[in-house]
């Protein structure tokens, strides 16, 4: 009898600090190292799947704690796939109602590679989903409160379609986006080609800028590096129109003439060697890749053909003859 006693009281204990352990588990808050954490859950995935890839992307601390939660609460076959937005501070035991309910996130937004950082904020402001803090804000002001020590937005951001609960602020959303291009070049530049004219990933980034508004067929990102690195590396000026609208800013009616190319300024690359002072749109993966992985050729030059593709040239005489072929009189405009 003393031995049954014994082993009761045990039982009771043990399920006590099991009790106690659960409750802390799902009541103790969860930081992340952004404000908020996009987790997108896989459809036919197992509750213990599940529950390890919230712990791998850290939402939770332990994946075994949910899944006794959730099989606690028995709702072990309610858990449902989808886009879901943690904030940080959340506890598991909210977790455990959002992914539930399902309540997935109602609203998105796609920022377009290429595009420019005051187009990234005029979608932003068209979007109703979305709460407006940086109205008044100046750029310098949004960098400095996402956290960023860059001078200059553009470039910074990935391009990616972003899910978010109604009520988000901007500022949260460019954060992700801030964040998710950080960790993309980053990633990026630790696998780069030996022997490339860049000191800096920033510099790279520039150049990922100047192949997206370059390229009119993905195929052909890796050549138009190619050209860009080997001009870089013989000191030869890139000479690329992109740069220089981008440099022209509001003064660009959508056409670019022989005097435009003539105008110095930090962004003619026609007037000025080596790369601009920044970069001049919203890189995609694709060119990021390309600038650091450049086609391995010995073409300087390019022009367009007509149809989105280019002609591509190691000579000036070759590349002379290409354009009278292709540009049938119009202006030279190789880069």
């Amino acid at each position: 009898m003393r031995l049954i006693s014994r082993l009761f009281v045990l039982c009771i204990l043990a399920a006590m600090l099991l009790a106690g352990w659960m409750f802390y588990f799902a009541t103790t808050p969860t930081h992340f190292d952004s404000e908020v954490l996009e987790v997108d859950l896989k459809a036919g995935s197992s509750l213990r799947g599940i529950s390890e890839q919230l712990e791998s992307q850290g939402a939770i601390g332990n994946a075994w704690g949910f899944t006794l939660l959730v099989r606690l609460m028995g709702r072990a076959g309610e858990v449902k796939a989808g886009n879901y937005l943690f904030e940080s501070g959340i506890t598991p035991y909210e977790i455990f109602i959002t992914v539930t309910d399902g309540k997935t996130t109602q609203s998105s937004i796609t920022f377009i590679e290429g595009w420019t950082f005051a187009q990234m904020r005029a979608a932003m402001m068209n979007n109703d989903s979305i709460k407006h803090v940086t109205i008044a804000y100046t750029d310098q002001q949004i960098l400095e409160n996402i956290g960023a020590s860059d001078s200059h937005p553009e470039g910074l951001f990935f391009p990616d379609t972003y899910f978010f609960s109604r009520g988000m602020s901007d500022q949260d959303i460019l954060k992700r986006a801030y964040h998710a291009m950080r960790e993309r070049l980053d990633k990026a530049w630790q696998t780069r080609e030996a022997g490339l004219p860049y000191k800096t990933p920033y510099e790279a980034l520039i150049m990922a800028s100047i192949i997206e508004k370059e390229t009119g067929r993905g195929d052909e990102r890796q050549m138009i590096a190619g050209v860009f690195v080997n001009r870089l590396r013989m000191g030869m000026r890139l000479q690329t129109d992109p740069t220089v609208i981008y440099g022209m800013g509001e003064g660009f009616d959508g056409n670019i003439r022989k005097k435009d190319l003539q105008v110095d300024t930090l962004y003619n690359t026609y007037t000025r060697a080596g790369l601009p002072p920044t970069p001049i749109a919203m890189p995609g993966l694709a060119s990021i890749e390309a600038a650091l992985h450049p086609a391995k050729t010995k073409a300087l030059y390019f022009v367009g053909k007509g149809d989105g593709s280019h002609a591509f040239s190691s000579t000036l005489a070759e590349h002379n003859r290409a354009v009278g072929r292709y540009q049938l009189g119009k202006r030279n405009n190789a880069r």
